[in-house]
């Protein structure tokens, strides 16, 4: 998803089915409501301003990074790619430290 938003803010040429896909992200869930009246709960303990202070360091990581950590992680990994290889050890390793420090530095949320 975040490759796919990137290509609308830096538009490649390709934006068109770009747009069409992330509308529809949007739209279906909305029409399932509208259509059926269910919806699914969203709780979370997560302060609001962490879950979007970390969605957004997610999508500059994506972009530094040259793809998402299931991109590289299935598709690079799988063709033995060792900027993947490197790329998804590299997010191990900071998922590792980030939990460590907020879990058990900062005391958690």
């Amino acid at each position: 998803m975040t490759g796919i938003l990137t290509g609308i803010i830096l538009p490649k040429g390709d934006w068109n089915w770009r747009l069409a896909f992330l509308l529809g992200a949007i739209a279906a869930p909305a029409m399932i409501l509208l259509l059926t009246g269910m919806s699914l709960p969203l709780q979370s303990d997560i302060p609001s301003w962490a879950i979007i202070s970390g969605g957004l360091l997610v999508g500059v990581g994506v972009a530094f990074g040259g793809g998402c950590t299931s991109g590289h992680g299935v598709c690079g990994m799988a063709r033995l790619s060792t900027r993947s290889i490197a790329a998804t050890l590299t997010f191990m390793a900071t998922t590792f430290v980030t939990v460590f420090v907020v879990r058990h530095v900062l005391g958690g949320f």
